[in-house]
């Protein structure tokens, strides 16, 4: 299919697979990029169409300015995914990009497309409160929660000219977090897989087991041994779990690897989500 020049800026198709079944549209972390998933797109190709979304603000998109906010982000996105709806879309989001899936979950819903699965990874249910205060930090301080988190190049944290260009895109998306208010609503009746690490500081197994709330189709949670930055220690039992429920007839906790917990629901009627009190990350 051809590309609209509109929807070419905002992804990325490392492994364009064309006659592939589903599209896989993943959602990089804060102060991520597309870059994130590109072992995702050689892995997946051909049986998965990964198309990797590049935020505003970041490689080659640096000269425009970041998104602060992850409601005109997720209007954006989905909007730009208006050339790619001819076959069943499916959304992966880790850290803040689950989120913003939510969001983009909500949009496409509401279009009349239900996702084939929304893959929730590294974040608490979107009713629940984050409370950082990391958008308006000083650079020592973000720096500092970098390199706590994991899962950024050490040289990265070492060069100033790199860090002046990465430093102005990572604190737009805390903004954008810390000011993001779940808008209450219908839940999502499309399957939802949340996704956490035994040892994340972001995202505990509390928080996570959360989305529940947020579907009334088919709820599956699975936390890996790891940090915040599980997806990249575990890639290939994460990249089994995502396969397990793409493929024919998928199997909710298929593929389980050593020290991994699952927690399964059928799809079932309940109400909105209710909004909790705050937490902190």
């Amino acid at each position: 299919m051809s590309e609209s020049p509109g929807a070419g800026s905002w992804f990325r198709r490392f492994r364009p697979a064309p006659q592939a079944p589903v599209r896989l549209v993943c959602l990089p972390h804060g102060g991520g990029s597309a870059g994130f998933f590109l072992p995702v797109a050689h892995a997946l190709a051909p049986a998965v169409d990964v198309l990797a979304v590049q935020y505003p603000g970041r490689q080659d998109r640096r000269g425009e300015e970041p998104v602060a906010d992850l409601q005109v982000l997720a209007d954006r996105i989905t909007g730009a995914l208006a050339p790619y709806r001819d076959r069943p879309l499916a959304l992966f989001g880790h850290s803040m990009g689950a989120t913003l899936g939510f969001e983009v979950a909500r949009r496409l819903e509401a279009a009349g497309e239900v996702p084939a699965v929304l893959f929730a990874s590294g974040r608490p249910a979107p009713s629940i409160p984050f409370e950082g205060g990391l958008g308006a930090a000083g650079d020592e301080r973000l720096l500092a929660e970098m390199d706590a988190l994991g899962g950024t190049d050490a040289a990265l944290l070492r060069d100033p000219e790199l860090l002046a260009m990465v430093l102005p895109a990572l604190r737009a998306d805390y903004r954008a977090v810390e000011t993001y208010a779940y808008r209450p609503g219908p839940p999502l009746t499309g399957p939802v897989v949340a996704l956490t690490g035994d040892r994340d500081p972001v995202a505990d197994v509390e928080g996570v087991l959360a989305w529940e709330e947020h579907t009334t189709g088919p709820f599956t949670a699975e936390v890996f041994p790891g940090g915040h930055f599980f997806v990249t220690d575990r890639a290939e039992e994460v990249l089994a779990t995502v396969v397990a429920h793409l493929g024919p007839g998928p199997r909710p906790g298929a593929g389980a690897g050593a020290g991994r917990t699952v927690f399964t629901r059928p799809a079932t009627a309940r109400p909105p989500a209710a909004t909790p009190p705050p937490r902190t990350a």
